[in-house]
């Protein structure tokens, strides 16, 4: 971002464009009466991986003003496959990497970083500037620990999370259920991932779980 002199007053510019012009024109296409909402909301999203890099970026591109990332590997060839990661990022951590792309989407947006791995004990203190909490691990017991202390010690606090996305099967298989107050969960439910992970249905696993959490803080709580 650079800012010009001369005899005006100092303008900010993005991109050798100004600020206002590019902030304005990044939103131009967004629901209507939706920007500020937007702008105002902290989502929290465990896991860079497959779903979350995709998620982060679905978020930041219609101008969610918050996002935490915590992820605590790094960017390996076979996650290239499906996960939003160049070639030249490999061995980066994946928070790291996901930040430095994300900035490239848009500027406008803060975006925090935590390199650890989520345990019990740490989601209390990982997860409470959220307004939403999205769960985006490959490990099934990884997503049952945060499900048990999400509604442990933030029991109000929405969570949106994924499960069963694996394989080439029918894209509708995949959906958005609401099996109780504040907990939305997307996939098909029962496709594991050994039998592998590719690009397309985790890129709809990921879509269900972005707009589920666009909806809730555009204040539409059901599927």
């Amino acid at each position: 971002m650079a800012a010009r002199g001369g005899n005006a007053k100092m303008e900010a510019e993005v991109q050798g464009q100004r600020y206002k012009d590019v902030y304005d024109g990044m939103k131009e296409r967004n629901v209507k009466d939706s920007t500020d909402k937007l702008a105002a909301a902290h989502v929290t999203i465990a896991g860079s991986g497959g779903l979350g890099s995709y998620i982060a970026i679905a978020l930041t591109r219609i101008g969610v003003g918050h996002l935490k990332l915590i992820d605590f590997d790094f960017v390996e060839l076979s996650n290239l496959n499906r996960q939003q990661f160049k070639l030249s990022q490999v061995d980066m951590p994946k928070v790291v990497a996901m930040k430095q792309n994300l900035q490239e989407f848009n500027p406008f947006i803060d975006i925090q970083t935590a390199q650890v791995k989520v345990t019990h004990d740490n989601v209390k203190d990982l997860f409470e500037s959220a307004d939403i909490i999205c769960e985006a691990f490959d490990n099934p017991a990884a997503k049952a620990m945060l499900l048990d202390a999400a509604s442990e010690f933030y029991p109000d606090k929405p969570l949106v999370m994924g499960t069963g996305m694996a394989g080439i099967h029918s894209s509708n298989t995949i959906t958005t259920k609401h099996p109780r107050p504040n907990l939305y969960i997307a996939g098909d439910g029962t496709t594991k991932g050994d039998e592998g992970l590719m690009a397309p249905r985790v890129m709809i696993c990921a879509g269900h779980e972005a707009n589920m959490i666009t909806r809730l803080i555009l204040g539409q709580t059901e599927i």
